[in-house]
């Protein structure tokens, strides 16, 4: 479902049925969460945008973060992101 980017809930209802029944605890709790934001979900599978650049930026953002951690203060690390590629 996720790799064709198929809209059909259907097939979405089944897997979360399944899951629910006699699936790992891990997955039984993933399975809850979707069906909580089922309509989310759905419409996810059916949009065509994406947030891939946003994700990007915020995991470079922590990334420098990370290498400054205790290091230099927040002026620097302001100019150190906002001056990186």
């Amino acid at each position: 479902m996720i790799r064709e980017c198929r809209s059909e809930h259907l097939a979405l209802d089944v897997w979360i049925a399944d899951v629910r029944l006699d699936g790992q605890c891990e997955l039984r709790i993933l399975a809850n969460g979707i069906r909580r934001d089922h309509a989310t979900v759905r419409a996810a599978f059916a949009t065509t945008h994406t947030s891939g650049a946003v994700e990007g930026n915020v995991i470079r953002i922590k990334l420098l973060k990370r290498q400054m951690y205790r290091r230099a203060n927040f002026d620097l690390l302001r100019r150190r992101i906002l001056l990186s590629p």
